[in-house]
């Protein structure tokens, strides 16, 4: 076979059933086969950052990993920020880029770029492969490595001699890798170490991350914390993780956190942290944060744990295996112990109601200008909350955090760690591609949406019935804020001057195009953007300088919130 063959025969021993990019030079032997194959389904973006962006959200709806295809040069690197956001996230892609031939590499020939050293920073391995009898092996371990253990990013760079040779291989099995091993069982001792620390404290707090969802652990996990009735907490990344509308749950948490959630956590004496990686949008001040506690923490990547704060039960494993462990070690304690853990906080979970009830979410309603927060409560209402929700960057994407109640993991697709604007549209393509039934949209900005706008073309050829709901106030939102609240309202070039009409846009695209102008225009709007089986482009035209909030000012600590 040549090298282009074995390549897609390796991707179907995969499991890989669609492809999202964008064909060259370098890559064109594969496309050719990839025209005879019947078995696999390539998805033509219009841009290499929207088909990373697209396999991105692709991957964190499905569980699978997302495969990406490009050629060389300017087409790799055009994948540099899609690869970044999928690493910060731990996001399981295996993005292939094309190469110049061997030959010719490091001769600055045409398209041809350095990209195995572009993107080392930014991928959990990357390849140069350089003889065709390697392509199967390469293939299988790219894959394992950006599924197991804290997943992210592999980058398989073809020059295309590779792709053109011909050779006789063998497809491995299995991929046995000596310098990596991923430890996925938590040590028994620290299990049961952990498990007596939370039975003696008295203000505990469940704080969970992504590396839930990602390890499938949130139906374990909710289990637990109901049998114990500890409070929970998520971070962005973690949303649907534990269901947003159960009485334990208390909000996201971090700079626009629930004002219960940071001060549980401010006021705990234990944090039992799963799969999160307490960065700095989650601590605030870390010489503050949760001074009172001990934590413990569970992590697949021993790398996080004591890296921003001092843990003082660290377990290594996948949260999933340690989270069932704990149950486990669970049914061996006595009934009576455990009820007098939960009269014991009971106290506890009192004041996390009243700090609930006293300081909810919420914002100033207008009769006429419509309040971005309303926009996000009728789509829920409307929903039921079954829907997968992708966002933008900004105070759109706090806005789909904080009012819209993710029941189940993998409903809620954002760029956390690199918060890469443009994130949303495209991967609310690709988990549409993974989830042909669902309700997907993407609440989005319009400063955001016009960073890779050019995927409604991509949506519409494949009739993906996307929804997108701008919130449009005509500003870079989130920046107009802190330069709203620190730097005396000076503006300083977060106005756009000039926008399009988005209604008009999206039908030049072949999408549906609606807008709402006032409140009382909002819930019809939405239900009939729900009902068309076609991509839709919402312009919502909210009130210019609504903000954020509860909101953690940089360099605070959490309990100085700055309230509605």
């Amino acid at each position: 076979m040549t090298g282009a063959r074995i390549f897609l025969e390796a991707l179907k021993r995969e499991g890989v059933r669609e492809i999202f990019g964008i064909p060259g030079g370098a890559v064109i032997n594969i496309y050719d086969e990839l025209h005879k194959d019947s078995e696999l389904f390539h998805i033509l973006t219009r841009h290499e950052q929207g088909a990373v962006h697209a396999a991105d959200g692709y991957a964190r709806s499905s569980g699978k990993v997302g495969v990406v295809l490009v050629t060389s040069g300017p087409g790799a690197t055009n994948t540099v920020t899609g690869i970044a956001t999928a690493y910060m996230d731990s996001s399981p892609i295996v993005v292939f880029t094309g190469q110049v031939p061997t030959s010719m590499i490091g001769n600055d020939a045409f398209q041809e770029a350095d990209i195995v050293g572009i993107t080392r920073p930014c991928t959990k391995h990357n390849y140069l492969v350089k003889d065709v009898k390697d392509l199967p092996r390469v293939i299988k371990e790219a894959f394992y490595i950006a599924r197991t253990g804290r997943p992210g990013p592999v980058l398989v760079d073809l020059p295309k001699d590779v792709i053109t040779a011909s050779a006789n291989v063998k497809f491995p099995d299995h991929i046995e890798l000596r310098g990596y091993k991923p430890v996925l069982e938590g040590h028994v001792k620290q299990i049961r170490k952990a498990l007596d620390i939370i039975l003696a404290s008295s203000r505990p707090v469940l704080y969970t991350g992504g590396g839930v969802i990602w390890s499938s652990a949130a139906a374990d996990l909710t289990k637990f914390a109901r049998k114990l009735k500890i409070p929970v907490t998520n971070t962005l990344m973690g949303l649907g993780g534990f269901p947003g509308d159960d009485e334990l749950f208390m909000g996201m948490l971090g700079m626009h956190g629930t004002y219960a959630a940071n001060m549980a956590v401010t006021h705990s004496d234990l944090i039992i942290a799963v799969g999160a990686r307490f960065d700095d949008r989650v601590t605030g001040k870390v010489e503050e944060f949760a001074p009172e506690a001990k934590i413990v923490h569970v992590d697949v990547d021993p790398a996080s744990i004591s890296k921003s704060v001092k843990v003082h039960v660290p377990i290594v494993g996948d949260a999933k295996r340690v989270v069932r462990r704990l149950l486990e070690e669970l049914k061996n304690v006595p009934q009576k112990e455990i009820r007098a853990f939960q009269k014991r906080t009971a106290e506890w979970r009192k004041k996390i109601s009243e700090w609930k009830e006293t300081q909810p979410l919420r914002y100033n309603r207008s009769k006429t200008r419509i309040k971005p927060q309303y926009v996000v409560e009728k789509l829920y209402e409307l929903t039921g909350g079954d829907a997968i929700i992708t966002t933008e960057v900004g105070q759109n994407q706090m806005w789909a955090a904080q009012f819209f109640k993710y029941k189940q993991p993998r409903t809620f697709i954002t760029s956390g760690g690199l918060g890469t604007m443009g994130f949303g549209f495209p991967a609310a393509i690709g988990a549409q591609v993974a989830n042909p039934g669902k309700v997907v949209v993407d609440i989005a900005g319009d400063g955001s949406i016009q960073m890779n706008i050019q995927e409604l073309a991509t949506a519409v050829q494949y009739r993906l019935p996307v929804k997108v709901f701008i919130l449009n106030n005509r500003f870079l939102g989130m920046v107009r804020q802190w330069q709203h609240l620190f730097f005396d309202k000076r503006y300083s070039e977060t106005c756009f001057g000039v926008l399009p009409d988005f209604v008009r846009l999206a039908e030049a695209y072949g999408a549906v195009g609606l807008r709402a102008t006032r409140p009382d225009q909002v819930e019809n709007v939405i239900k009939k953007a729900l009902d068309v089986n076609a991509p839709v482009l919402v312009d919502f035209v909210i009130d210019r300088e609504e903000c954020v909030y509860p909101m953690v000012p940089a360099g605070a600590s959490l309990k100085d919130m700055l309230l509605v």
